[in-house]
């Protein structure tokens, strides 16, 4: 039981449930690459590679934010903050979790293995951007986006235009949101003097800012749907995320943040997994016209 408790903690600790919202974006473009179902050998280690990159970089987040996180009452509640968790563990699990995505990334392709260090260094380093500047929000979206990049790179080996639209998708997708949860924190980030959109700006221009990155978007998964023909199913579902995003965005007002969480889950754990579900039907019945 103990050990179930601190797996429990541990899970808790790095919001293991998180690890989804990069993911159906990265399957989206796995899929497209592969012209229906990838390989399954391929599909497993794309799902190492995201869970190891994940879990190392908000384990190396928790550790770097320790000092913070204890002055804010909104995170004193960590695991790393009451000492449910010690940062030797979470070392631990950075470094067996960066193990199995180095190890992942080797048993995709020469490509992915070369690149891996590059998207791991961005990944760990997005923890200090908060530090110097309030572009962390697009920087953090950058990481995210390197995911359909590098999912079409297991895929097929080689770098195109089409997973770059994609992922510039996913960077504004996460920007957007990021800039909607650092309202939550305006009033520390601007005693501490971190910097992000929210504590520069205040909340109600940060939200517009947060709606236009969303509107580009929806753009840029266009765009990437005519790049790479793709059919009336994927546009249903990029259609589908408008009025969703639009009622996403009016959960949340400048002088009302309670919702952010639930705003931030249902747009990153709901709305982007519809969105790879209207994808992948989309190039599964392409495929399937074609070899008919």
């Amino acid at each position: 039981m103990v050990m179930v408790r601190k797996a429990f903690i541990l899970l808790k600790a790095i919001r293991f449930e998180h690890t989804v919202f990069a993911l159906p974006f990265a399957l989206t473009s796995a899929f497209v690459a592969s012209y229906g179902w990838p390989r399954v050998p391929t599909l497993g280690w794309i799902l190492v590679v995201m869970v190891g990159a994940r879990t190392a970089a908000i384990a190396f987040n928790r550790i770097a934010d320790l000092d913070y996180d204890r002055k804010n009452p909104r995170t004193a509640g960590r695991a790393l903050v009451t000492g449910q968790l010690s940062p030797r563990a979470l070392w631990i699990v950075l470094i067996v979790a960066a193990a199995a995505y180095f190890l992942a990334a080797a048993m995709l392709n020469h490509l992915c293995l070369l690149l891996s260090p590059f998207a791991l260094a961005a990944l760990l380093g997005y923890s200090y951007t908060k530090r110097f500047t309030v572009g962390t929000h697009w920087i953090l979206g950058f990481c995210l986006g390197l995911a359909p990049v590098g999912a079409w790179i297991a895929v097929r080996g080689q770098i195109a235009l089409a997973p770059v639209i994609l992922g510039a998708a996913v960077a504004l997708w996460t920007a957007g949101f990021d800039i909607i949860y650092a309202c939550q924190d305006i009033a520390f980030a601007r005693k501490h003097r971190l910097f992000s959109l929210p504590a520069r700006w205040g909340a109600r221009r940060a939200l517009l800012v947060a709606a236009f990155n969303h509107v580009a978007t929806v753009w840029l998964l266009v765009l990437f749907g005519h790049l790479t023909d793709l059919g009336w199913l994927y546009l249903l579902g990029v259609v589908l995320l408008v009025p969703a995003l639009f009622w996403a965005h009016r959960m949340i007002r400048p002088d009302d943040l309670s919702r952010v969480e639930t705003a931030s889950f249902f747009a990153n754990g709901v709305l982007s997994v519809i969105f790879f579900l209207f994808a992948a039907a989309d190039v599964i019945l392409i495929s399937s016209r074609i070899r008919i």
